[in-house]
């Protein structure tokens, strides 16, 4: 019989124990030591207690833990000497079941990995969905982590720790998230859909009104319908708009708007984006069940193009909707010379009428939006939420710097103009300068030495800046000190350069009642409040022009990547997404 929070909260210290034994593979002190803190407010309250005990851990304990576990399809499973719950994960997985040259191969894996780390390889092996990965999964990513630092790699398999105690906690306490699960699922399905010349690679890349961009928004249309939105459309620019309408006793009501984007970059991963809008599906669909309907409109939109990678237009979808959608974007041409115009006739869209979708903000109470993080912080503080303070403002520049081609052999070092080590010696600088701002950051992306051999001395070198902080003036700051580097390094290399700003994007602070709100529904979670800026753009960041916006990010796995396949989130944090949108809602009707 499943426990109850309640049970464990009143027990006494023994018999709470007994209830957590198993948690952490023998090693019973990490949640005796959280005990102490009860009682507990939820199951995301004990996972963030016993991580944190862990964290305050010195390295042996925390190496003993990692120590404890057993090898993957081991000695251990071998002999049968293995934990019930070891058991149970490694058969699901069908560890249990290899093929000669299954086992074969994850032995030599194990073998390789023990004597590189001196520890064995840790793998929630039941996987984000909680389900189970198979056996090609796990071998995959076994030989992926094999090639990782050891630092990293100790703390990437105390976060499998971590994973594994949440799924043996839900077990114990029959607390399946089943909101995450279906949110999970819907990604899945979503995936499906891929450009031509991925697809057949397994790759995702969804770019605006091809044919599989088009089929993802009839099944988000589809998702939408059958969770009980009351008008779902696709609107003139390709954005997949539903409306959960305001309580009939309601006059005038206005509406909250939320989303985020459904298009990818290429070869990208499946939440970028698209948790934004399943999020609030889910709510929707609970509203629906319950019968109940809120003081005002709720109005998802799946928006079509954020990414800029089909045409440059980037934010095209949430753009269209403040009015920022520029005509002469319809006359560009694509890689394969299909205009904009002609992609969006094909999709049946109604061109005429994108000047219509321009919103009146004096009717919304504001727009919010949930997405995954894009980064490793939440992923390395073992935190599933956190609150958005801010989008960062960001500046971009490509550049040449133009100095001498000259043989590498009778050039003495002194009398060299060599630009790409002046393109080395600002990126270094770059480096410095941007991490003495704390959440400032600096890239300089793209560094090219044209038609460059082993034997000159570079005479030229293209390069890009990208600039970004948390607020316009920091920002500004920034760009001001670099580019007085730049010129202060032509000037004594005998350079010259060239300097160009391809791009100006103004910080997007959350709104202070906004963020409150999600900080309230976090806390009701029983989750600590972590407030961080993104550093990545976001849909946000257009609807911030016109109303007040504040986001909520979720704890990306595989130390936070993105744009990749491996940009991964758990069902267990998606639940707990889910669960702060519902109340965030619940406080605005209240208010």
């Amino acid at each position: 019989m499943a426990l109850t929070l309640d049970e464990l909260n009143r027990a006494s210290p023994q018999q709470a124990a007994a209830m957590l034994d198993g948690l952490y593979e023998h090693t019973p002190w990490i949640a005796a030591a959280a005990l102490a803190e009860r009682p507990f407010q939820s199951l995301a309250h004990l996972k963030h207690l016993m991580a944190q005990v862990l964290a305050r851990a010195d390295k042996g304990a925390q190496l003993a833990l990692i120590r404890a576990h057993p090898e993957l399809a081991g000695k251990a499973m071998v002999a049968k000497t293995l934990t019930a719950e070891s058991t149970n994960e490694q058969g699901k997985a069908g560890l249990t079941e290899c093929t000669p040259d299954e086992f074969a191969r994850i032995q030599k894996l194990n073998a390789d990995y023990n004597a590189k780390f001196g520890f064995p390889f840790i793998l929630a092996v039941r996987g984000p969905r909680g389900a189970g990965l198979n056996k090609q999964q796990i071998i995959d990513t076994f030989a992926r982590r094999l090639g990782n630092h050891p630092d990293f790699e100790q703390a990437e398999a105390l976060r499998n720790i971590h994973r594994i105690a949440e799924i043996r906690l839900a077990d114990k306490f029959g607390a399946e998230p089943d909101l995450g699960n279906d949110v999970w699922d819907w990604h899945e399905k979503l995936a499906l859909h891929s450009d031509p010349g991925f697809a057949e690679h397994g790759q995702l890349t969804v770019t605006y009104l091809t044919d599989a961009h088009r089929a993802c928004a009839a099944f988000i249309v589809q998702t939408m319908r059958e969770a009980g939105f009351d008008d779902v459309s696709i609107d003139a620019v390709g954005n997949v708009v539903g409306r959960y309408r305001a309580d009939a006793g309601v006059k005038n009501p206005k509406t909250l708007m939320t989303g985020s984007h459904y298009d990818t970059v290429r070869n990208g991963g499946k939440y970028d984006g698209r948790l934004g809008t399943f999020v609030p599906i889910a709510c929707v669909r609970e509203l629906h069940r319950a019968g109940r309907r809120l003081p005002f409109d709720f109005e998802v939109i799946g928006f079509a193009e954020e990414e800029g990678q089909r045409y440059k237009a980037t934010f095209l979808g949430s753009g269209a909707l403040i009015g920022d959608f520029n005509p002469a974007w319809l006359d560009q041409a694509d890689a394969d010379g299909v205009t904009m115009r002609a992609a969006m006739q094909h999709a049946g869209l109604k061109i005429n009428d994108i000047a219509k979708l321009k919103r009146n903000p004096r009717d919304y109470l504001g727009f919010i939006e949930v997405h995954i993080e894009q980064g490793p912080v939440l992923n390395e503080l073992n935190l599933p939420l956190g609150i958005v303070t801010s989008i960062n403002g960001s500046i971009r520049f490509v550049g040449e710097l133009i100095g001498q081609a000259s043989h590498a052999g009778t050039t003495p070092m002194d009398r060299r103009r060599d630009a790409a080590c002046a393109a080395a010696e600002l990126a270094l600088y770059l480096e410095e300068r941007a991490a003495k701002d704390g959440d400032s950051v600096g890239t300089m992306g793209l560094l090219n030495v044209p038609n460059g051999s082993i034997n000159v001395v570079p005479g030229r070198c293209a390069f890009s800046l990208d600039l970004r902080a948390p607020n316009d003036a920091q920002r500004d700051a920034l760009a001001a000190d670099v580019l007085a580097k730049l010129q202060q390094i032509a000037m004594r290399r005998g350079l010259a350069y060239t300097l160009e700003e391809t791009l100006r994007a103004s910080a997007a602070p959350s709104d202070p009642a906004w963020q409150q709100r999600w900080e309230r529904a976090v806390q009701s979670l029983g989750l600590p409040l972590f407030r961080m800026p993104s550093g990545a753009g976001h849909d946000a960041m257009k609807l911030h022009e016109v109303m007040p916006q504040a986001m909520l990010f979720v704890r990306g796995e595989n130390a936070g990547i993105s744009h990749n396949p491996l940009e991964s989130t758990t069902n267990e944090d998606m639940q707990l997404a889910v669960l702060a949108m519902q109340r965030l809602l619940d406080d605005v009707a209240a208010e």
